[in-house]
């Protein structure tokens, strides 16, 4: 999803407070796209990798964060190997106890929800909990402390515990417009003459600016 491996570790050299997400993580199965960040004033932006948690080689689950991304400080990513089993009469997990091992169906058993897929110029409030193998669309919006356990569409805003989408940001034909324009995927020089659009309040013009690009 990269298409630059040499960008600096900070996009504003003047604060340390947010990072680039794909330029500090290491785990292979933790994919992010180009310019997706993460803010952290506390623990450090570098922390990132910390916050996806229960993230085991052996579920071979994926974090997928696509490109232009906003991590607020404290978002969780809790993946698959946090799941207990639901479908038997407990939800202990006896197969990691050490006492108990051999007497219960292995751990790979329980409940794989597979990837957790974030999409592109998606905004993750602070604190918000993704749990595992939620899909969240393009342009979405998760509230500050919301836990989001189903999928978000795309260009929603989605509050709250559990989360609901509330809202969506515009109207069906702007989102399809976006969703075909796919502006994140662009040539970063195309991306830049395109911020001026991409950030002005006139929407009524830009739907009209959108239609004359998508001809």
């Amino acid at each position: 999803m990269s298409d630059n491996k040499f960008k600096p570790i900070y996009p504003n050299s003047k604060f340390k407070t947010f990072c680039y997400i794909n330029s500090v993580v290491s785990n292979p199965n933790i994919i992010v796209g180009d310019y997706s960040y993460y803010d952290d004033m506390n623990e450090g932006p570098e922390s990132f990798e910390k916050h996806v948690t229960h993230h085991y080689d052996f579920m071979g689950d994926k974090l997928i964060i696509g490109k232009f991304c906003s991590i607020a400080r404290g978002v969780e990513f809790v993946m698959n190997g946090a799941n207990h089993m639901l479908d038997s009469l407990t939800a202990y997990p006896f197969e990691i106890i050490d006492e108990f091992k051999g007497l219960s169906r292995p751990f790979g058993q329980r409940g794989n929800r597979g990837d957790t897929v974030i999409g592109n110029d998606v905004w993750i409030g602070q604190n918000a909990v993704i749990l595992p193998g939620v899909h969240i669309g393009d342009g979405a919006i998760i509230g500050a402390n919301a836990v989001v356990s189903k999928d978000v569409p795309s260009y929603g805003i989605a509050v709250g515990n559990p989360a609901i989408v509330k809202k969506y940001r515009f109207d069906k034909e702007t989102i399809d417009m976006l969703l075909k324009l796919k502006w994140w995927d662009r040539d970063i020089d195309e991306v830049k003459k395109l911020i001026p659009l991409l950030t002005d309040n006139d929407l009524e013009k830009v739907k009209s600016s959108l239609k004359q690009l998508l001809k």
